[in-house]
């Protein structure tokens, strides 16, 4: 990133810079800092979602800010397995764990869905 994206209202910096995919490997986390602190949307291609993830959520707990990472597609995966056998205990646990994860980080700032299968990290701003 060669622009100077400091001097920008966070409505310019928001069209500008929002609603985009990046390279973890492109950007530093001055330029992460900077998405969070203008509350854009954006998302980060990963060869490692959960130390990226970990990462981002750090950037954005130290503005203050609070989040909720989960991984995307879950949901979908945890209700195929309710209807086959063993793996529907392993199901209704998971069901549990994630409800009550998100009574824990309820109502967040940002949210981080890790994509397994894109091998992206989505970042929602959600206020």
């Amino acid at each position: 990133m060669n622009e100077n994206y400091n001097i920008l209202s966070d409505i310019e910096f928001r069209d500008r810079y929002g609603q985009r995919s990046y390279l973890i490997q492109d950007i530093s986390n001055d330029f992460i800092r900077a998405l969070i602190r203008n509350r854009a949307t954006f998302s980060v291609r990963s060869p490692n979602l959960t130390d990226d993830a970990r990462k981002i959520e750090q950037l954005i707990e130290e503005q203050g800010y609070s989040c909720r990472i989960y991984t995307e597609n879950r949901s979908a995966a945890m209700t195929g397995s309710l209807f086959s056998g063993i793996a529907s205990v392993v199901g209704v646990a998971s069901a549990i764990g994630i409800a009550a994860h998100n009574l824990a980080t309820y109502d967040p700032d940002f949210e981080i869905g890790k994509n397994l299968i894109d091998k992206k990290i989505n970042v929602t701003y959600k206020k």
